[in-house]
């Protein structure tokens, strides 16, 4: 285990990192078939994608039962969650939505493989029923608008969002609230400066 494998602001066992390790070896071995992170990450992706993904576990409410990450992909930060959870949140019960389904086949492969108990729902978001999940995640899937309003088909009324966002996250958070009312959290990202995690409760439309 190299020095630098650690996760910012979270206490885990080498375990626990090793299953991380792991998944991110399973990743590597499928982005030769499918796209599933950009080819320029891979040489640097523990800090660009779990690190990235293991900070957003850190915000997870304590009586949290139920957590949905919407888009999923290569499982970031799904599958990061449903690793450290493993240890760290052993009840709570992770389903990943990723409509591709050749990144679902990926998500359910890795999950066998890594011995996580996930569902995999190989939908798009809009079709999937109402989850009522604690947590919603999703990570460079669309614009904060469009994503508060996945959350408030997904969400359960006193859940919580966490979205990473890049540079411009005030951009959005101003153009979502043309649309919504919700009450926001802005967290800095252990793996980008100008990025933050965006923290957000009582998503209702504008309108309410």
């Amino acid at each position: 285990m190299t020095a630098t494998r650690n996760l910012p602001g979270l206490d885990v066992s080498r375990e626990t990192l090793s299953a991380l390790q792991a998944y991110e070896s399973l990743v590597q071995r499928w982005n030769t078939a499918i796209n599933l992170v950009s080819k320029g990450t891979l040489a640097d992706f523990w800090m660009r994608h779990v690190v990235d993904s293991a900070q957003v576990f850190t915000f997870c409410p304590e009586k949290a039962q139920t957590w949905v990450d919407l888009g999923s992909g290569a499982g970031l930060p799904g599958l990061v969650v449903a690793i450290i959870a493993r240890e760290l949140r052993p009840g709570l019960r992770v389903t990943l939505v990723e409509s591709d389904l050749r990144k679902a086949t990926f998500l359910r492969q890795a999950a066998q493989a890594l011995e996580l108990c996930v569902t995999v729902l190989s939908q798009r978001i809009e079709s999937v029923p109402a989850l009522s999940a604690d947590v919603v995640s999703a990570r460079a899937l669309a614009p904060l608008a469009d994503l508060l309003g996945f959350a408030d088909q997904h969400l359960a009324r006193d859940g919580v969002a966490i979205f990473p966002k890049g540079a411009r996250y005030e951009t959005e958070v101003v153009e979502a609230r043309k649309a919504w009312s919700f009450d926001v959290v802005r967290q800095p990202s252990h793996s980008d400066a100008e990025a933050a995690l965006l923290v957000i409760r009582n998503i209702r439309r504008a309108q309410d």
